[in-house]
């Protein structure tokens, strides 16, 4: 398979990245690879609202495979198929996200630049391939979700010091409170006494989390 763009994003690290597509409206940038601007391969692309992006898991590429995984959401501590989950950890490290399409750029050094919201992925990750999202044909309202329907509503409360947010740009602010309160900390390493450190954009958020409530407790620019 060909690697035909990257997508750049605020997530800097695995740490932190949402766990699914959509939860957060941050928006990202695709950039294509030289072989692949040509501009009439986006001829009417700007006419739908979502796309799907075929990526590769970059940093969960293993010669090795297991048949279980333990999801984050049922604790880290059971272990189901892997195919029942989007784990990153599979036979071909290949994720699948639907992202909200923004516009589409044109620019004379990176050709067709593709601005989109709600990606999950990892600043710099290759894309395999792009496809049109059809709402008659892929949306399912009434789907079944297994497992993850018993906690769809999972979030946990998040304390975060005027004193700090307001060192977060404005734009930013209201995503990476959604991160937080999705809880970014491995679900198996959870330690009530320990600071987490999750890097965002051009910050560094330190945290705590003690009986449900996360706190921040420090924030560093980066830049």
């Amino acid at each position: 398979m060909k690697i035909i763009a990257r997508i750049y994003t605020d997530f800097k690290e695995k740490f932190g990245i949402p766990r699914q597509s959509g939860i957060t409206e941050n928006e990202a940038k695709i950039v294509f690879e030289p072989e692949y601007r040509r501009k009439e391969a986006f001829v009417g692309i700007e006419g739908y609202s979502h796309l799907w992006i075929i990526w590769q898991f970059s940093e969960a590429v293993r010669d090795e495979w297991s048949p279980t995984v333990r999801p984050p959401r049922l604790g880290g501590n059971k272990r189901v198929g892997v195919f029942a989950t989007r784990s990153p950890f599979r036979p071909n490290p290949i994720g699948l996200s639907s992202v909200t399409l923004k516009g589409v750029e044109y620019t004379k050094d990176y050709g067709p630049i593709l601005t989109v919201c709600g990606a999950d992925m990892l600043d710099g990750t290759p894309i395999y391939d792009i496809k049109p999202y059809l709402s008659y044909t892929d949306s399912h309202p009434d789907a079944k979700g297994g497992f993850s329907d018993a906690v769809l509503e999972y979030k946990i409360d998040v304390v975060f010091p005027d004193n700090l947010l307001e060192k977060i740009d404005t734009g930013l602010r209201c995503d990476l409170i959604t991160l937080l309160e999705n809880d970014p900390r491995p679900s198996f390493k959870k330690n009530s006494e320990k600071e987490y450190g999750m890097k965002f954009s051009h910050y560094e958020i330190f945290f705590t989390v003690t009986d449900g409530t996360l706190t921040v407790t420090r924030v560093d620019c980066l830049e």
